[in-house]
């Protein structure tokens, strides 16, 4: 399989398209993802990204007073969808892999298990805390933080691995994309110390970044700025999600730390109903496109949601 900063390379400036999906709910069928994705493969994405959900837990009260709790997983199959994608499409599959809900020892074990069905592109994330709970925390003798995710993916590159004994093995030959926030972590103190955090993961082996969702292109741009002049010379591709209802308005901005420009808030609350803002962000997000794709972005990144026409609206405009 091609590495991601291989195709970024191979474009020669061209801007690709790419798309993230979501594994269905837990029960449900692959197939309507996969007609979700079949028509986006007009655009030519050479990879896609499988998002990766931790566990929940359940907590069930018992006669006894005591609390038990139950885990559960909403959204199973990451690697399933991946070996779906490849087979059907015949594109990359990009899984992400998450410190949350998992030991080093079962992280190595996922990542043994992408080399051995040749993924060779991999998502590195800290992931979210594990809901009801409002705050991260690892499972023990897990990563509490993504760099040290990508270290351990960076030594198994090296072929350095956990334990005494395996030091022999074949080293795997992954190509390490991570997360940045143009507008910070909704978790760092200040957008400096977010930074730094971004730094860190670069230095331990990154070799390109997904950043969060953006409506403001002045953000990204001055990330860029950022990176270039701290020395960060890696891919920055822009991840970018249509708005589709009135309330997103209000949802986007408080859960991911989003800045929503005064034009684009006035035209969306000028809307009667959720038909008109879906057109909205439509018509916003091609405008977007556009502009980055001027400014000259290796990768138009969409975050779908399970959803792919308005996607394949916008991208039909740029395509």
């Amino acid at each position: 399989m091609t590495k991601i900063t291989d195709y970024i390379q191979q474009a020669n400036g061209k801007t690709l398209f790419s798309l993230e999906v979501i594994p269905p709910l837990k029960g449900s069928s692959i197939k309507e993802l996969l007609a979700n994705i079949e028509p986006l493969m007009d655009f030519k994405p050479p990879f896609i990204d499988v998002t990766y959900h931790r566990e929940e837990y359940i907590e069930q009260m018992l006669p006894d007073g005591t609390v038990k709790h139950i885990v559960t997983r909403k959204r199973p199959g990451t690697l399933g969808i991946c070996s779906s994608i490849m087979h059907k499409f015949g594109v990359d599959a990009v899984p992400h892999v998450l410190c949350g809900g998992f030991t080093r020892e079962e992280t190595e074990d996922f990542l043994m298990d992408l080399h051995y069905l040749g993924i060779d592109n991999v998502l590195v994330l800290r992931g979210d805390p594990a809901k009801p709970y409002k705050t991260f925390k690892p499972k023990t003798n897990g990563h509490e933080y993504a760099s040290q995710l990508v270290e351990q993916v960076a030594n198994m590159n090296k072929g350095q691995y956990l334990h005494e004994g395996v030091e022999a093995l074949a080293p795997t030959d992954f190509c390490i994309g991570v997360a940045a926030y143009p507008e910070k972590h909704f978790e760092a103190v200040d957008f400096d110390v977010d930074f730094e955090y971004l730094k860190q993961k670069i230095a331990l082996g990154a070799d390109y970044i997904v950043t969060q969702m953006f409506f403001d292109n002045s953000k990204y741009f001055e990330f860029v700025k950022r990176c270039r002049e701290a020395g960060i010379t890696v891919p920055i591709i822009p991840g970018l999600k249509p708005l589709s209802t009135k309330k997103q308005l209000s949802v986007l901005p408080r859960i991911f730390y989003l800045h929503m420009p005064d034009d684009f808030v006035k035209a969306v609350e000028a809307c009667e109903n959720d038909v008109q803002a879906k057109q909205i962000g439509i018509e916003w997000c091609t405008q977007q496109c556009k502009e980055l794709m001027a400014f000259g972005v290796p990768v138009l990144h969409f975050y779908t949601m399970g959803k792919s026409e308005n996607i394949y609206k916008i991208a039909s405009q740029l395509y």
